[in-house]
């Protein structure tokens, strides 16, 4: 199964496929000191055979409805991913995560794939609550829900380690009755 996206001219959501492992690898690589400030998932992808087992692992769990892992692509150019995991359709729930390389931030292409990832999620998984963390400090990241209509529900203390230490992290959320996708 694969689930595509389209979010404008030259832009749309992918999720993962085995044959983008090799092109996965290579952006997280490349973007290594950019995204490393605050992703705690880097030093487990050593190997491209490492990103073609998390590619596996990501396209189970779409197949279980379980999570969603989608790459952004940009005129064909793999540029940064969304996760929505865990996805609890027991409980109409998930949290988002998201990333982009830096020469790519600030064009609005985050903002307008979770503007649709948020749409898909309401009205085709029927879900109620959308959750986003991020760690204190990072306010490109935590700009996106506060734009998006979110809101901030408090600090989760120490909640993620990230190489060597614990972070803190802002928690927000949006509900489906909150949602203006305007």
């Amino acid at each position: 199964m694969t689930l595509i996206l389209p979010i404008r001219e030259n832009l749309e959501l992918r999720s993962h496929a085995p044959e983008d492992a090799q092109t996965l690898f290579d952006v997280a690589k490349k973007n290594d000191a950019h995204l490393r400030q605050w992703l705690p998932w880097l030093d487990d992808d050593k190997t491209v055979a490492d990103t073609e087992n998390y590619i596996k692992e990501s396209i189970e769990r779409l197949s279980k409805d379980e999570g969603i892992d989608l790459s952004i692509w940009y005129e064909n150019q793999l540029i940064g991913g969304i996760g929505i995991y865990p996805l609890d359709l027991n409980h109409k729930k998930t949290s988002l995560a998201y990333w982009l390389t830096e020469e790519f931030q600030g064009k609005g292409i985050m903002n307008d794939s979770l503007k649709v990832v948020i749409e898909y999620l309401f009205t085709e998984k029927k879900l109620n609550r959308i959750e986003v963390c991020c760690a204190i400090g990072n306010t490109k990241s935590s700009a996106l829900p506060k734009k998006l209509g979110f809101k901030f529900e408090g600090i989760s203390r120490e909640s993620e380690w990230l190489y060597d230490h614990f972070v803190d992290m802002e928690v927000y959320s949006l509900l489906a009755k909150e949602w203006n996708k305007n």
